[in-house]
C-alpha cells in the first residue's frame, strides 16, 4: 500500500491505520481505495478489539482532494468516501482518532466516525467546505449528533475552525495532551486500561448498540445528502465557481446561485 499504513498491536487485538501520503495525508481516490481494502480485511478477523486512525507527520488530514470534487468526478469520490462511513459502522469495531494539526473536511469526518477523539494542542478541526461553495454531507449529519445542533450549524455555516482546546468544550474530544509523543503515550496507557481487558466480541455488541440511532440517521440521510450534493448542489454555478477558484488560487465571484 502506498498512502497507508496498517500496523498492528497488542498481540493483533488493535489495528493502527495511518493516513501516510507525504504531505498532508489528503484523502483522494487512491488513499481511500486501501482504506476500502483494510477494512473489508478487518470483517474476518474476530479478534480485533480496537481500529485506530491518525495521520503520519505533523497533520491528521487536509480533507478529500479538492480536485476529485469536481463536477465530473464528484459522484465517484462521494460514493466511494460515503463508503467508509457504512463500512466502519458495519464493523461494530471501536474506532479512535488520534489529531495532530490539520484534520479538515473529510479528513475531519473521518475521525467523526470514531467512537472516541483525542488530540494534541496543534489540532485544528473543522469543515471549511462552505468556503468552497459547498457542504459536507456526512458531517451535517455526524456532527449534530456528537456536539448538538447549535455547535454542530456554526461549525457547517461559518466553517470555522476549532481548536483542541474549544473542541474538548465542545465534548467532541476525549482528552487533549500537549503534543504527539505525549498523546501517544496517553492513549496506549487508556487503551490498555479500557479495551484490551475486555472481550472483542462483546465489544462488538455493545458499540452495534450504541449506535443504533446514529446507524439509522446515517442510513436513511446520508444517501439523501449525497443525492441533495449531486443532483442540486453540483448544478449550480457558486459550487463548481467555488472548487475551480481553488484550485486557481484565486477569489471565487459568486452568482448566488
Amino acid at each position: 500500500m502506498k498512502k497507508i499504513k496498517l500496523q498492528y498491536a497488542h498481540e493483533g487485538a488493535v489495528a493502527r491505520i495511518i493516513l501516510s501520503d507525504g504531505k498532508g495525508n489528503v484523502l483522494d481516490a487512491e488513499m481511500m481505495e486501501e482504506l476500502h481494502e483494510v477494512l473489508d480485511a478487518f470483517v474476518e478477523n474476530k479478534d480485533l478489539k480496537l481500529l485506530t486512525f491518525e495521520g503520519e507527520g505533523k497533520h491528521f488530514s487536509f480533507g478529500a482532494s479538492v480536485e476529485e470534487h469536481k463536477k465530473e468526478n464528484a459522484a465517484a469520490m462521494l460514493h466511494s468516501f460515503h463508503g467508509l462511513f457504512y463500512k466502519i459502522l458495519n464493523l461494530s469495531i471501536p474506532a479512535l482518532a488520534k489529531i495532530s494539526g490539520q484534520c479538515l473536511g473529510g479528513g475531519f469526518e473521518l475521525a467523526l466516525a470514531c467512537h472516541f477523539l483525542f488530540a494534541d494542542k496543534t489540532a485544528r478541526m473543522g469543515q471549511p467546505e462552505i468556503v468552497l461553495g459547498v457542504f459536507p454531507p456526512p458531517a451535517s449529519l455526524l456532527l449534530s449528533l456528537k456536539i448538538g445542533n447549535a455547535k454542530a450549524e456554526e461549525l457547517l455555516i461559518t466553517g470555522h475552525l476549532i481548536s483542541a482546546a474549544k473542541a474538548r468544550d465542545f465534548g467532541l474530544l476525549n482528552e487533549v495532551f500537549e503534543g504527539k509523543e505525549e498523546m501517544k503515550e496517553g492513549v496506549e496507557d487508556w487503551i490498555a486500561k479500557n479495551i484490551l481487558p475486555k472481550s472483542a466480541s462483546s465489544l462488538r455488541y455493545v458499540t452495534k448498540a450504541s449506535r443504533t440511532i446514529f446507524g439509522h440517521l446515517l442510513g436513511k440521510f446520508l444517501p439523501v445528502l449525497e443525492d441533495m450534493y449531486l443532483n442540486e448542489l453540483m448544478e449550480t454555478k457558486d459550487a463548481n465557481e467555488g472548487i475551480n477558484a481553488f484550485l486557481e488560487k484565486r477569489k471565487a465571484v459568486w452568482k448566488n446561485g
